[in-house]
């Protein structure tokens, strides 16, 4: 088939696309796969905005694809397929929640596909593996770093046409008056920092594309992955024109 055929089971929600932040009821979910829930939720609750690292294997499984790849993906999953799961990004991947079992099946799937060749080799981290999951609350662009204790205590620099200023967030005792250009100067050198600091650090940092909302989010399975890898494979290289062999889902076609 070269389509999925959509069920009243199957989620067709296609507005959840889109980038979220991390329910409570989604929290609990992530909280679950570790050994004490109760106490990581406690924790991830108190720093909303630190990530976790959480072991896969019971309650999912990650399928890390390149980027370009996985976005290929979830455009095939979402117009042509079932959905998907939670999906994050972090170090120039993306990060696919699977059900548990999917870490197992899918490479061996994919070397029995015809076009599994085509597709970009996954990642996947199952029992006995940990991944790095994204804060609940995204850090703020503009909050001071940990690690300038001048600029937590409000204390900023500028240079100005006059020289170098030095502003004090607190009571204005500590540092020199400045003049009113002097402050725009350095309210807007702040805030090009700030964004510099953020840019350069959320390319690296993890982040949700689609963030778990639910106690028990959908989550799809091999079978489900090995036809979005592979139609988004057949996507990408087929010429215009020539016409796509169907995927087989039966045992001949897919090794199952």
């Amino acid at each position: 088939m070269t389509t999925w055929l959509l069920d009243q089971t199957t989620p067709q929600d296609f507005g959840r696309y889109q980038a979220a932040r991390v329910t409570d009821e989604g929290a609990a979910w992530l909280a679950s796969a570790t050994a004490r829930p109760a106490v990581a939720f406690a924790h991830w609750m108190r720093r909303p905005t630190a990530p976790a690292v959480l072991p896969c294997g019971t309650v999912f499984d990650v399928v890390n694809v390149e980027p370009t790849f996985g976005r290929r993906m979830l455009d095939t999953l979402w117009a042509e397929g079932p959905g998907c799961g939670p999906v994050a990004t972090h170090r120039g991947r993306m990060l696919l929640f699977a059900a548990p079992g999917t870490a197992q099946r899918l490479p061996s799937l994919l070397r029995w596909e015809e076009w599994g060749d085509t597709v970009p080799r996954p990642l996947c981290h199952g029992p006995g593996d940990a991944v790095t999951v994204p804060p609940l609350t995204p850090p703020s662009p503009f909050r001071p770093r940990p690690d300038d204790p001048a600029r937590a205590a409000g204390a900023v620099s500028a240079s100005g046409a006059g020289g170098t200023y030095e502003v004090s967030g607190a009571s204005g005792a500590s540092g020199r008056d400045v003049t009113h250009e002097a402050c725009e100067v350095c309210e807007a050198r702040e805030a090009r920092e700030a964004r510099e600091a953020y840019e350069h650090r959320d390319s690296a940092q993890p982040r949700w594309l689609v963030a778990p909302d639910a106690r028990q989010p959908w989550l799809p399975g091999p079978e489900v992955l090995l036809w979005a890898c592979v139609r988004a494979a057949r996507a990408h290289r087929t010429p215009s024109g020539l016409r796509r062999a169907a995927i087989d889902f039966s045992s001949e076609g897919s090794g199952c």
